[in-house]
């Protein structure tokens, strides 16, 4: 999502100084691009540098409340990952504070939903998604192999419209439903 944004002409800047506002270590952000069939597509990746400590859905959530990132910032950031811990929560049968974001997918998620937040919040605009399509197989997670769509996006997507397609890959994760269930408004086909 940060790909396509910076893609789209959010200057990378944006998302380097909101992260940058995180007590966050051992880590560090990359914009690339990749060909695949003669098309060219943006890339962003975050790079673990460092161990990581797991963390819990409050302790992000207070780290975020406490940070100086821009008040719409941190209201949008919340919301997303209220949304992503609610659906672990759901699927794990923990309760929502104790919800666990494992070493690099905590950061990961972070600087993901930080830096998507600071990116909508920085165009101001008003986000109209399509359909999002949901592939098939497995996926090897530290909980174990798990189905795919994983039981983490099915419930992230509550309420938002989907199709399958016949393709053997993880097309939507966790924290990619988390963010688009929370910033679209509403859905609409091409």
């Amino acid at each position: 999502i940060i790909a396509a944004l910076v893609d789209l002409g959010v200057p990378l800047l944006v998302v380097e100084r909101a992260v940058g506002k995180l007590p966050l270590e051992g880590y560090h952000l990359h914009r690339g691009h990749i060909h695949r069939s003669g098309i060219v597509a943006a890339t962003f990746d975050v790079h673990v540098e460092a161990a990581q400590p797991e963390r819990t859905y409050r302790s992000i959530d207070d780290m975020l409340a406490a940070s100086p990132l821009p008040d719409a910032v941190k209201i949008l950031a919340r919301k997303i990952f209220l949304r992503l811990a609610e659906a672990e929560a759901a699927v794990h049968r923990v309760p929502l504070d104790d919800v666990h974001f494992h070493e690099v997918g905590a950061v990961d998620a972070i600087v993901d939903i930080v830096g998507a937040a600071a990116c909508f919040v920085h165009l101001d605009a008003t986000v109209v998604a399509t359909p999002l399509p949901m592939g098939h197989g497995f996926v090897r997670a530290r909980h174990g192999i798990l189905p795919l769509p994983a039981p983490a996006t099915v419930t992230c997507l509550r309420g938002v419209p989907t199709y399958a397609v016949d393709v053997e890959a993880e097309l939507v994760t966790p924290t990619g439903a988390a963010i688009i269930a929370a910033v679209a408004e509403r859905f609409i086909r091409w």
